[in-house]
């Protein structure tokens, strides 16, 4: 079409974290959005003479309205206008955006090369990351090999493991089972009762205070405390806790023979057994000194990143932890909870770049597996804990950690990882062999956003003030003037609303539909009463 507008997309970086993004589709541009709403809206109404969905572009806008049609078709791409527009210009969203519409195409033949939808999206977004280089970076860690020790603790585990009870003609210590009845009473009233309950002493999970109160205790014995509850629908509250001692069996461990190795492994022999042990002590040891490197690494990496978070993120995050602990108003868990919140999303945001980073891929088949350790975990079947991530959106979440996870390792390659003899780490024999030309982030790197501070609304707010004062009075504007004036105030107020939600909205209730008629209305083409008709007839032609 001739004489077409063509007007850039434009970005203004208010702050670190908050861009300004004006976005202008043309009316050649808009076109095929247009005539696809229309072709949606055929189906839906009624006009006589027509079947639905056969009547032609001019009598649809005749019976309702090219206002109308325009509308719906913002609506419904208003949204991939803006998801463009932040791709061009490489801005990853990370709030609900606030959106301004500025102008509305006309779609009218020969006024489509003067006019455009142009609108004004605000939002919070990633700031930009300078990431520091893991190069620079040393790292000292334990990974000696594993002592006698290590190999007599790893044999003690597993005796454990063929263990065999009898009863204790002593008093109970730790590492005893004992098997006893508890009554929790708060007052006179009875709020538990648990028989026959099987109890390892010393693993201290259960109530407070417990553990102690049974050191020493023998069968027959009644031992009392008074301790919080841990769960129910008296969680938290003080109570006196009641235990009957119906026995204490003592774990025996079998003899270390060439039976017990053959009975628990596949050797035939003590010392063979002994032997493995050791590997298997001396692997878990190194495993164990590379994951404190990689704690170290990412306490190094944080420590050196320097970038803002986006506020609105944070307090939503905040927000929602103390509503699910039902602490809205409560400052001082507020306290609590933020910095706490403001690290991890910070870990977050930086790993995240250094997979980017890296291009770092998660694949299939590697999802899957996760999800699957993830199931065994909490103890839930694999397929229906796939099944509930996934219908709660959480897969993607997932495949983010995973992601995490490997940009960390990538990044741990690149430091120098040495133990207390100054001899580098091998880290393969952990993680496997290095993928082969993997990408290098550009590290250290400036920020290149230019960054234009928003202007203090009190001191425009001053200097209008200032203005108005050297003006003359100004006559008291006709009445429909002035509704003109508020119906433009009102269509400025409505759009500002977040794009998503702009364009799911139903057609009834769309806040756009008002915004484009009080634009009219402002500019003076479109007469109240005639809006009022127009908001009418759309209704009927909806069945409303």
């Amino acid at each position: 079409m001739s004489g077409e507008i063509s007007v850039k997309n434009s970005v203004e970086y208010l702050s670190e974290t908050h861009a300004k993004l004006d976005i202008a589709v043309s009316a050649a541009e808009f076109q095929p959005a247009y005539q696809k709403a229309a072709k949606q809206l055929a189906k839906k109404v009624n006009i006589p003479g027509f079947r639905p969905g056969k009547a032609p572009l001019r009598v649809l806008e005749a019976n309702i309205g090219r206002g109308y049609l325009i509308e719906e078709a913002i609506n419904e791409n208003l949204d991939s206008y803006y998801q463009s527009a932040a791709e061009e210009f490489g801005i990853k969203p990370m709030a609900r955006p606030e959106v301004s519409i500025n102008q509305v195409p006309e779609m009218s033949g020969a006024a489509d090369d003067k006019t455009e939808l142009n609108f004004t999206v605000e939002v919070d977004i990633r700031p930009e990351i300078s990431l520091p280089d893991p190069r620079e970076i040393k790292i000292e860690v334990t990974a000696g090999a594993a002592g006698e020790e290590d190999i007599e603790a790893a044999l003690t585990d597993l005796r454990k493991r063929f263990a065999t009870l009898s009863n204790a003609e002593r008093p109970a210590v730790d590492g005893d089972y004992l098997n006893i009845d508890l009554v929790a009473k708060i007052g006179e009233e009875e709020v538990d009762d648990m028989q026959g309950v099987s109890y390892l002493l010393g693993s201290e999970n259960m109530l407070e205070g417990q553990d102690e109160a049974l050191q020493g205790a023998k069968a027959g014995d009644v031992v009392t405390f008074t301790s919080k509850l841990a769960g129910g629908e008296h969680a938290g509250a003080e109570a006196e806790v009641s235990i009957t001692v119906n026995s204490v069996k003592e774990s025996v461990l079998p003899d270390v023979d060439d039976d017990f190795a053959q009975l628990a492994s596949e050797f035939d022999t003590v010392a063979e057994l002994r032997e493995d042990l050791e590997k298997s002590a001396t692997k878990q040891k190194k495993t164990e000194a590379v994951v404190s490197a990689q704690q170290k690494l990412i306490d190094e990496l944080m420590a050196k990143a320097d970038f803002p978070l986006p506020e609105s993120v944070v307090e939503e995050e905040l927000n929602h932890q103390l509503q699910n602990e039902g602490k809205e108003d409560d400052a001082e868990r507020k306290a609590e909870l933020l910095p706490e919140i403001e690290k991890q999303l910070r870990l977050q945001l930086l790993l995240d770049e250094y997979a980017i980073g890296f291009d770092i891929t998660v694949e299939q088949n590697e999802l899957l597996n996760f999800l699957v350790q993830q199931a065994q975990m909490y103890g839930m079947d694999p397929n229906q804990f796939i099944q509930a991530a996934a219908q709660s959106n959480q897969i993607n979440a997932f495949a983010g950690e995973m992601a995490r996870n490997k940009a960390i390792i990538s990044a741990l390659r690149l430091a120098q990882v040495v133990d207390e003899s100054g001899a580098a780490v091998d880290l393969d024999e952990v993680f496997g062999e290095a993928p082969e030309a993997e990408k290098l982030p550009e590290f250290n790197k400036k920020p290149s956003r230019k960054i234009t501070p928003a202007k203090k609304p009190a001191a425009k707010k001053d200097a209008a003030k200032k203005a108005d004062a050297k003006k003359p009075a100004a006559k008291k504007a006709p009445a429909k003037e002035k509704a003109s004036a508020d119906k433009a105030k009102a269509a400025k107020k409505a759009a500002k609303q977040p794009a998503k939600q702009a364009a799911v909205e139903a057609p009834a209730k769309s806040a756009l539909k008002a915004d484009w008629i009080a634009y009219r209305v402002a500019k003076g083409d479109l007469g109240e009463a005639e809006a009022k008709k127009l908001t009418k007839e759309q209704l009927i032609n909806f069945g409303e």
